[in-house]
């Protein structure tokens, strides 16, 4: 018993033409094109990240403005009855009880601020992110150029 194979016909396909390749200058073009939009895109992604910590100094500069002008408010009527207890309660010249008054007045006024302006020297405003992904973009680049 001979096996005998027979080959069926195909129609040929119909002539396509072949995708042309892109010159050397065309993928310089390209790349460069890709690079100036990955560029823009880093930039918004900048831009984005640096809004969003500027906006978070900005509360805590807010929160500074705020606890200042209730502090401001409250303690004035509070220190001036301190004041007037320390004279007629332990019998202090005038004078002495609202220098006194003033004095620690001043030291506490002046933690908080330091206290707050502390948190914003603290607060990190280099976005780290686009920083790593322009990393990522510059080797990616050499990467396509090689």
């Amino acid at each position: 018993m001979a096996t005998e194979f027979t080959t069926a016909r195909v129609a040929p396909l119909p002539d396509r033409p072949a995708p042309p390749e892109k010159s050397l200058g065309e993928l310089f073009a390209d790349l460069a094109k890709e690079s100036s939009t990955l560029v823009r895109q880093e930039v918004a992604l900048a831009k984005a990240e640096v809004t969003k910590k500027a906006k978070n100094v900005g509360a805590h500069a807010g929160k500074i403005a705020i606890g200042g002008a209730l502090a401001f408010a409250g303690l004035i009527v509070f220190l001036a009855a301190v004041t007037l207890i320390l004279v007629q309660v332990f019998g202090m010249a005038a004078w002495a009880a609202s220098l006194l008054v003033a004095l620690i007045t001043l030291g506490v006024g002046g933690f908080m601020a330091m206290n707050g302006l502390n948190a914003i020297k603290e607060a990190d405003l280099t976005p780290h992110e686009t920083i790593d992904t322009l990393k990522e973009d510059v080797q990616w680049t050499k990467e396509q150029v090689r």
